[in-house]
């Protein structure tokens, strides 16, 4: 997740580099602006569940990693205080999911989120929404 992957600010560069569970991953960001953030994983064996296809915490995790980078990407600190998952279509070792956070609404202390996580092909994986709480000043403060 470098520099040269994405254009965004040194300090938000940094602040997603050190990132360690999503590093851990192998998510990788496709595009980030404030409000707005696409990232993208490839599925591995050993992110499965007992039937062999994704687990959902893996799913939940990736539409996590976007919620969160698109609301902290004002430079604020924004944290989630809810999450709802719906998860539609099963995926599988090999395939590469892609999730999409949207700010829907931005408020003083909370905004709200659209997450879709979709496959390589464009199916519907999950869908998920996002409240989260932001806390005045800048997040280095």
């Amino acid at each position: 997740m470098g520099k040269s992957e994405i254009n965004i600010s040194n300090n938000l560069a940094a602040f997603i580099k050190d990132d360690p569970f999503p590093n851990h991953l192998g998510v990788k960001i496709i595009e980030l602006s404030p409000g707005y953030a696409r990232v993208s994983l490839q599925v591995q064996d050993y992110m499965t569940n007992i039937h062999r296809i994704t687990h959902g915490g893996l799913v939940f995790t990736l539409a996590d990693v976007a919620l969160g980078i698109a609301s902290n990407a004002r430079g604020q600190t924004a944290v989630a205080v809810s999450v709802n998952i719906n998860y539609i279509k099963a995926s599988k070792p090999g395939d590469t999911l892609i999730a999409t956070a949207v700010e829907e609404h931005l408020g003083r202390s909370a905004a709200n989120y659209r997450v879709t996580v979709e496959d390589g092909q464009g199916r519907l994986i999950a869908s998920a929404q996002g409240l989260v709480f932001i806390k005045a000043g800048k997040s280095n403060e």
